[in-house]
């Protein structure tokens, strides 16, 4: 069973509806929430990260429905406990709905590219506010922006600079091209375009290579043992595909 499977439903599920898409909330998205940020040290700082976490995966999963309603697909969102899906569920009338390739690049990339207009709004605040953002970059390559408010307000630097973290960090590992992340769907999508023969199983080769090598880096490098093994899960899922593609 995959990791990204929706969960069933529970009594404690949080429900609600917004733009008029159906979200639900497993009570396990809230605790690993705060088994992720139990390491800020202070409730205050574990409850921003929670604030954080929730809101940037909302607005993820808001981009992949919005992309999917504007090609005529309505879907619902669940948030769970390692992340969120936008789950398709039948037309709405506002399209022919998704039918080639080039539409489900643009719903899988829907979803990183709200991501990162919500950190561009935080950090264009930032700097409206009087503030200003110091770029750096993690193993000298990724980008990671540290927020530095005009006031002295902890919590909001802490809060702000977990939200650029999220959603630009977390972003662009999401496009690595490993399946089901988003960047494994979209370089599945462009092997069937680009692709002369055994498109399906090409991109799941190159998901079990990508996977294995960012599983062995975080752990070497970033000493994410929760990394390495969810990225190493997703390379070993791609492999056991291969067998019945």
């Amino acid at each position: 069973m995959s990791l990204f499977q929706p969960p069933p439903p529970t009594a404690y599920d949080l429900v609600f509806n917004i733009f008029g898409i159906e979200v639900r909330v497993h009570p396990f998205f809230w605790l690993i929430a705060i088994l992720f940020g139990a390491s800020a040290g202070s409730p205050a700082a574990i409850a921003a990260w929670v604030v954080a976490m929730f809101v940037s995966i909302l607005v993820h999963e808001l981009g992949h429905s919005m992309a999917m309603r504007y090609f005529g697909q309505d879907s619902r969102i669940v948030l769970h406990s390692f992340g969120g899906l936008a789950i398709p569920i039948d037309s709405v009338g506002y399209g022919n709905g998704p039918r080639t390739p080039w539409h489900y690049i643009v719903i899988s990339i829907a979803g990183p590219f709200a991501g990162l207009l919500l950190a561009s709004i935080i950090a264009v605040g930032v700097e409206q506010a009087g503030g200003f953002i110091v770029y750096r970059k993690l193993l000298n390559f990724f980008p990671y922006p540290i927020a530095h408010l005009p006031f002295e307000y902890t919590n909001g630097n802490i809060i702000v600079n977990y939200f650029l973290f999220i959603n630009i960090f977390w972003g662009l590992i999401n496009m690595m091209p490993v399946f089901p992340l988003d960047g494994g769907q979209m370089t599945r999508e462009l092997f069937i375009l680009f692709g002369r023969r055994n498109q399906i199983v090409n991109s799941l080769w190159l998901s079990v290579i990508t996977g294995g090598i960012i599983a062995i880096l975080a752990v070497i490098f970033l000493q994410s043992f929760y990394m390495g093994f969810l990225f190493g899960y997703l390379a070993y899922q791609s492999y056991q595909a291969i067998q019945f593609v």
